[in-house]
């Protein structure tokens, strides 16, 4: 992914350590105004108005309207560099002149440090400071070595603070793009995480209600058409099943687009649980029995969980089916206080739990059995052995416990 861009941005052309101190610019303009007509004042104070005066007042009231100028320009990259170049080169004219000038070399050095590099804006600070120590040795008497060393040292040590300055900045906005490159990295993971969840709820809830319904239609008219002839009552029960089953298979179809409970349950009543389940092992087939056991007291269940335990019966019967070759099945719910359990026994040929694949070819079997239940905070267990017949137990929370009486 490619890196964040900075939040603020730095003008085109501008490259000097205090480039992102956008808002100097208006500050930097007073003082230099301010150091102008103080200058100018001075040095008028001093010498009048004669013609090198008219000059001095000429080149301070351009190096002022100059400085202002410098966001005439802003969409040429050149026009930073130039700019600065011009001031330092009026700066130094009028501090030849008049060495008073010399005060204005702080606002000018800002403004080289806003835009040249930092090896240029040093050469460059460097350079005003010698030309400012030798016009003010030319209104001293003899050599002052403070005078000397002072503004030297002082350029020196105001860059050298603000280049550490600015690589501190620098490293704080590299770990500022970082975080946001992270965060954005995160946000997409977290969205293919989601979307790849969606997914496999989806296929887990069509497999489970759709591709069940479908399974036990097929079963019901083959049963059918064996007993037309001969039973002709019976397989127009059978047929009668098979249509009702087509009915809800469409609107599982529906709910399931829709990302709804069944709507038998949606009520969540105590007594609507047993009877789609009832309903769905007469949807498994003519030709397994199956016993449907209640333990516990019957209580509500949330819709959410009802869905999950007449889906994950209609899976687990559907394994059973087609995999087991029992002679008895038998599936339970037991209510308890705090959660609701699903048995589904069977005394068929059975199979090794370690050996099972993660995801069939035909549907996602007992894997979309525990996810669901995970899904819903509970828990799945397969109990099997060769030869000695599978259980399929699913454990999910109600919620809130049931008052003890």
């Amino acid at each position: 992914m490619a890196a964040t861009a900075s939040l603020r941005r730095t003008p085109e052309g501008v490259r000097g350590i205090l480039a992102p101190a956008e808002r100097l610019d208006r500050w930097l303009l007073v003082v230099l105004l301010v150091l102008l007509v103080a200058c100018a004042v001075r040095y008028l104070d001093r010498h009048g108005l004669d013609a090198a005066g008219a000059a001095v007042l000429l080149g301070a009231v351009v190096l002022g309207a100059a400085y202002a100028a410098r966001g005439l320009l802003p969409g040429r990259s050149w026009w930073p560099t130039v700019w600065v170049v011009g001031m330092v080169v009026l700066w130094g004219a009028l501090t030849a002149v008049a060495p008073s000038f010399a005060w204005c070399a702080v606002p000018v050095a800002f403004a080289v440090l806003r835009v040249l590099p930092f090896a240029w804006a040093v050469g460059t600070v460097v350079a005003m400071t010698l030309l400012l120590t030798a016009s003010w040795q030319r209104i001293r008497d003899g050599l002052d070595p403070v005078q000397v060393a002072g503004p030297i040292g002082i350029a020196l040590v105001t860059v050298l603070a603000y280049r550490a300055l600015d690589v501190e900045s620098r490293a704080r906005q590299d770990l500022v793009d970082q975080l946001v490159d992270a965060q954005e990295e995160l946000a997409e993971q977290q969205h293919r995480t989601g979307a790849l969840a969606e997914r496999t709820r989806l296929s887990r809830e069509i497999h489970d209600s759709v591709g069940q319904g479908l399974s036990s239609i097929n079963l019901l008219l083959q049963a059918a058409e064996q007993d037309w002839d001969d039973r002709p009552d019976a397989a127009r029960k059978l047929v009668r099943t098979a249509a009702s089953t087509a009915r809800e298979g469409l609107d599982d179809v529906r709910r399931v687009v829709r990302d709804l409970a069944p709507t038998d349950l949606e009520t969540a009543d105590a007594g609507a649980l047993a009877a789609v389940l009832e309903r769905a092992v007469a949807q498994s087939g003519p030709d397994m029995p199956v016993e449907v056991r209640v333990d516990g007291e019957p209580v509500a269940v949330p819709a959410d969980v009802a869905a999950a335990l007449v889906r994950t019966a209609r899976g687990a019967l559907a394994n059973v089916r087609e995999h087991a070759s029992a002679r008895r099945v038998v599936l339970t719910v037991t209510y308890h206080s705090d959660e609701v359990v699903l048995d589904v026994r069977d005394d068929g040929r059975g199979f090794d739990p370690s050996r099972v694949r993660p995801g069939g070819v035909r549907g996602r079997g007992l894997v979309g059995i525990r996810e669901r239940a995970a899904a819903l905070g509970g828990r799945a267990y397969v109990e099997s052995t060769p030869g000695e017949g599978t259980t399929v137990s699913v454990h999910l929370p109600l919620g809130t416990g049931r008052d003890e009486s």
